[in-house]
């Protein structure tokens, strides 16, 4: 009987032992982090034309110091940009600032980012009258401090910012700073190749690319993401933008006329004819100082469409400074300094709009472009409101459009036939909007501190404890019980 007691104290001495081995090693191996979810961040987009409101999200752990951010909702506001706010779009706005709440858990309300950034609108405001503008910026802040959500800030962003925020957009859409591996890991995009730039607004246009290492200047940017460091070459045109752009074809026009009432305009199409007020043209902050003797705001002018494509080049040219470029190298246009343009650049927002109307949005030729900018410019107002179905405020424009794009790229940035396929006229990438706010949003997301993984076991710490406890108690015991015995043996 003392033998088979021992032998049986024995056995569940080992067994335990064994058990709390294998319990051990399960709750060990068998554990699993657990993604304590998602992050949210709101951007409202404020442009010169229209306010645009982003909603984004990433995971709550962050990829090397900057979240993995996703576009989940866009919204964009009915009516003008918030230098000409009216109450029709205030109303607009809080509708689409409620569809935006409504998409954010409510549990997120308190811990979501919100962030409002003016672009050129708003820089031109500022210039013409400051007061205006913080105003302006006041009133949203107010706004937007209503709401359930964490205000950061509203502010009027630079013209390098903006051009930055939209390479670091456009570069991280295409997934060229992080890709997910055969694992689901994201890691770094292989050979780290990047794009550049091209963005046009209503008031503004910006460019931005990776320049060599050796590059210095003002517009020189260095900027980390992702665990690694790029050089930006990045500047932005104040008044370039497609609209002030237009308004200064419009006064190059107007103040070399005498005769207000019957303005030929070769950009316009046969038979097309418009009447604005002078304050139209002339009231811009980009336009004011060429204002002619004659100028009264009030006053009418008159144009009539030419359907003049030879004219139209010429007279689109004269608005930009190409000769302070005379003889330099490196130089884009206004004197401004400018790397050579290398490797594959995407051109959005207004470059897109534009191109998508002349179907020559894919890598298509310089040649290409220029036969179809050319009949688009030659058809008369009949002709273009038979073809294309189109707001009369957008189509009388196009060919304007068309040669301003043409030579802000071929004059200006020194594309020629030889690199301008590598131009990519895009508006979405993989169904993300391209816009200089997800750039802005993915650097915001660098000061937003990053929650740890939860960690999930197989067995909860209390039961593994108690279990732990109880074989530990009884392994004692049996030990003790197997050492007396043994003891007992002996003597």
């Amino acid at each position: 009987m003392s033998k088979i007691t021992t032998a049986l104290a024995t056995f569940f001495l080992l067994v335990s032992i064994a058990v709390i081995i294998a319990i051990a090693v399960v709750q060990k191996q068998k554990s699993t982090y657990v993604s304590p979810g998602l992050k949210y961040g709101i951007v409202l987009d404020a442009g010169s034309s229209r306010t645009t409101v982003y909603l984004y999200q990433w995971p709550a752990e962050k990829e090397n110091n900057t979240g993995v951010v996703s576009q989940t909702k866009k919204c964009q506001v009915k009516g003008p940009g918030i230098s000409e706010m009216t109450t029709e779009s205030w109303k607009n706005l809080k509708i689409c600032m409620e569809n935006i709440t409504k998409a954010v858990p409510l549990s997120q309300h308190n811990s979501t980012p919100v962030f409002l950034g003016a672009t050129a609108g708003m820089r031109l405001l500022k210039q013409k009258n400051e007061e205006a503008a913080n105003n302006i910026l006041v009133t949203l802040q107010n706004y937007l401090l209503s709401l359930p959500f964490d205000f950061q800030n509203a502010s009027i962003i630079s013209g390098q910012e903006e051009g930055l925020y939209g390479w670091i957009t456009v570069n991280y859409l295409l997934g060229n700073f992080l890709e997910k591996n055969i694992w689901n890991a994201w890691v770094h995009a292989h050979g780290g190749r990047t794009v550049g730039s091209l963005d046009l607004g209503g008031a503004s246009t910006q460019i931005a690319f990776v320049a060599p290492d050796d590059t210095r200047g003002k517009d020189l940017v260095k900027v980390s993401l992702y665990g690694y460091e790029y050089n930006i070459y990045t500047h932005s045109f104040l008044c370039y933008g497609k609209n002030e752009a237009e308004k200064k074809v419009l006064a190059e026009l107007a103040k070399s006329s005498s005769q207000w009432s019957d303005i030929n305009h070769p950009c316009y199409p046969a038979g097309y004819n418009i009447t604005m007020r002078a304050s139209d043209v002339f009231g811009s902050e980009c336009t004011k100082s060429k204002a002619p003797a004659q100028y009264g705001p009030e006053k009418n002018i008159t144009f009539l469409g030419q359907s003049d494509p030879a004219m139209c080049k010429h007279l689109v040219r004269r608005i930009f400074d190409l000769k302070s470029c005379q003889g330099k190298e490196n130089c884009s246009f206004e004197g401004v300094y400018q790397p050579p343009v290398t490797g594959d650049f995407t051109a959005y927002a207004g470059f897109y709009h534009t191109t998508e109307f002349l179907k020559v949005n894919g890598s298509n030729s310089l040649e290409m472009f220029n036969t179809t900018m050319w009949s688009l410019c030659s058809k008369d107002w009949k002709t273009l409101k038979k073809n294309y179905k189109t707001s009369e405020k957008h189509l009388k424009s196009h060919c304007y459009s068309a040669n301003y794009i043409h030579t802000l790229l071929a004059d200006g940035y020194k594309f020629n036939s030889d690199n301008w396929e590598n131009l990519n006229f895009q508006n979405e990438i993989n169904k993300a909007s391209i816009a200089w706010s997800l750039g802005y949003m993915l650097a915001q997301s660098n000061m937003i501190p990053a929650e740890g993984k939860l960690l999930k076991l197989p067995i909860p710490n209390n039961v593994f404890a108690a279990l732990l406890f109880i074989l530990s108690a009884l392994i004692i015991i049996t030990l003790v019980f197997l050492i007396i015995t043994l003891v007992r043996f002996c003597y």
